[in-house]
């Protein structure tokens, strides 16, 4: 029930579409019993079993309209009067077009109820994958690294789909079968009390055999939907890395991996097939053996009794048909809520997983950068050991500080940690003096721009990959951008200038290209910091050399932090820190460090070899 409680609340905006539904849905069980109970003086008429009366009984007080035995002697004066005065066949006639009209707003309102619930259902849905999407963009990097992406593509597209076909489907069944079984409960009650007891002896033992059926569909569904999400990321890893798996002759392995997912898959979804395709002839089986009871002991009361006439037991028998059709759909609206339970759980993982990096509730705008970025002793892990140890740098506005290292020295976390897509586990970054953590995160990535290793690029045009950063950026804006990234040189010759669309992950282009499309989108963005996470160390030489101008372009007045592999791109750097292990081992300029004789100038030797 919890889960019902928490997919509901997203049906708050459509309540509307739902009071409505209930409405309709009212309508729809008391014109579906009346139809059901017009049947009976129907079948007297046929066989001449209506009670013949001249005398029109007087309604005196309130109650006399819900009594039973008036209502009947009524109904009797008036087939009688119409009988006398019109004859059989219009008596009959006029029984019939009753019924019909009867049938007619019963399925009239039935159509109305789906309409409405059709929009409170559909607006769940919208509004919950909205909000699963929105919550994985603001989820921090550290979740992806543990989750799946395959997993999490399972649970935004086929767990929300599975939340709509089975978990909300209930909400189709919430007031319309209910109320279908209480109207006509209540219609069986004023036909024969005795007869509605003897079969409502063996409801609670055919709710007790569909019970223990559906007690393992939620395992079972569980099972199916994190396989689906196994095999999906293998999928995605697959698509990801088409040129090494060929490459290195892993076709089949890939093959045999994603086989024996779809094995898997194959028997815990027939495992839940054969639960599911088992609930309805049981329920089915069990109603029939209800009704041939009844038509026993019922036909008793007929036949040998004399207790109860033909065309009430015939309604009566209508009656319980109305009852156990709802009861058959609430049956398989409870397996379908014991699937997508499984479903909803995996759906709300991900809307209730708290960000450890949310903003504080008095964080700060910071609007503009001032002075300096400021690392005091900080500290930080991953896992289990610190890849960053006891680290302190100041950074004045308008200086470029590199750093150098070894892979595993902590370059890319510095990165990480100043953009805060991780937090220091021990001392502080600080900007003008205020520590990131006191910042919106939105201002704080405000004054900086991110150029990676990986040209991160989107399947769009152009210039929409450049506007990501500034959406109001004019065509005259974005070419000065690509001019300033030495790209257009080359994107004024492809086919549609600046409209043309560059494939996924900008696969039309080379390496080099991407790479200064990257450098363009964050001089477009014109942030007062720049981070360079080893934004040349994946290109050729002659790449390298365009890449490095348009780095050094964008790069001018501007606060920089460069994160190199190869050091001949940051000899003319104000400040060059060389990390060792997690720690500072050297620190100053170019030819300091040269002179120095350390662990800088092996580096230097050992790439002038390369």
């Amino acid at each position: 029930m919890d889960y019902i409680k928490k997919i509901l609340k997203f049906a708050l905006p459509y309540k509307r579409y739902a009071i409505l539904n209930i409405i309709a849905n009212i309508f729809y069980a008391l014109f579906g019993t009346l139809a059901m109970v017009s049947l009976m003086p129907m079948i007297n008429i046929l066989f001449n079993e209506t009670s013949q009366t001249s005398n029109k009984p007087e309604f005196i007080t309130f109650s006399d309209y819900f009594s039973k035995d008036k209502v009947i002697d009524y109904f009797n004066f008036f087939v009688t009067n119409k009988l006398e005065v019109e004859g059989p066949s219009a008596t009959l006639t006029f029984m019939v077009v009753i019924i019909i009209t009867l049938f007619l707003l019963k399925n009239l309102f039935n159509y109305l109820g789906l309409y409405y619930i059709t929009y409170l259902r559909n607006g769940i849905l919208k509004d919950l994958r909205n909000e699963i999407y929105e919550k994985t963009l603001r989820l921090p990097i550290s979740f992806f690294s543990e989750k799946r992406k395959g997993d999490i593509i399972a649970r935004i597209s086929g767990d929300v789909n599975e939340v709509q076909t089975s978990f909300l489907s209930i909400l189709e069944l919430i007031v319309k079968e209910p109320l279908t079984i209480i109207f006509a409960i209540i219609a069986m009650f004023l036909t024969s009390v005795k007869l509605t007891i003897f079969v409502f002896l063996f409801i609670p033992i055919s709710g007790f055999i569909i019970s223990a059926i559906g007690k393992r569909l939620k395992k079972h569904s569980e099972n199916v939907q994190k396989e689906q999400g196994l095999f999906l990321s293998t999928l995605e890893e697959t698509l990801g890395s088409l040129k090494v798996i060929k490459s290195f002759n892993a076709e089949n392995k890939f093959i045999s991996k994603f086989n024996e997912s779809t094995k898997r898959f194959f028997l815990f979804s027939n495992q839940l097939v054969h639960r599911q395709n088992l609930a309805s002839p049981t329920s089915e089986f069990l109603g029939i053996v209800t009704i041939a009871i009844l038509l026993w002991y019922g036909g008793s009361m007929v036949l040998i009794d004399k207790t109860l006439s033909g065309g009430a037991f015939i309604g009566f028998m209508a009656l319980a048909y109305q009852i156990l059709t709802p009861a058959k759909a609430i049956s398989k609206a409870t397996y379908s809520v014991k699937r997508g339970n499984a479903a909803a759980e995996r759906v709300l993982e991900i809307l209730e997983t708290k960000s450890p990096l949310e903003d504080k509730p008095n964080a700060i705008k910071k609007l503009d950068f001032e002075s300096k970025i400021a690392f005091n002793n900080v500290s930080f892990k991953y896992e289990n050991e610190f890849v960053l140890k006891n680290f302190s740098i100041n950074i004045p506005k308008g200086k470029s500080v590199a750093l150098v290292g070894q892979s595993g020295s902590g370059k890319s976390t510095i990165a990480n940690l100043v953009t805060r897509f991780y937090d220091v586990n021990k001392g502080s970054i600080t900007i003008d003096g205020k520590d990131i953590k006191s910042i919106t995160k939105h201002s704080l990535r405000s004054l900086m721009g991110l150029v990676t290793q990986d040209s991160i690029l989107f399947n769009d045009t152009v210039k929409n990959n450049i506007r990501i950063g500034n959406n109001n950026a004019t065509d005259e804006d974005i070419i000065e951008a690509l001019k300033v990234a030495n790209a257009w040189e080359f994107v004024k010759d492809l086919p549609k200038g600046i409209n043309t669309n560059i494939g996924d992950s900008g696969n039309k282009l080379s390496g080099g290209q991407k790479q200064r499309l990257s450098i363009a989108r964050a001089v477009l963005k014109s942030p007062p910091i720049m981070v360079l996470d080893e934004a040349t160390s994946a290109l050729d030489t002659e790449s390298e050399r365009l890449v490095q101008v348009a780095l050094e372009n964008m790069m001018k007045n501007r606060t920089s932090i460069v994160i190199a592999h190869r050091l001949s791109t940051i000899q003319s750097a104000d400040e060059i820190v060389v990390l060792s292990k997690g720690e500072i081992a050297e620190q100053g300029k170019h030819n300091e460090l040269i002179a120095k004789n350390g662990i800088y100038k092996k580096l230097v030797d050992m790439q002038s070899f390369e």
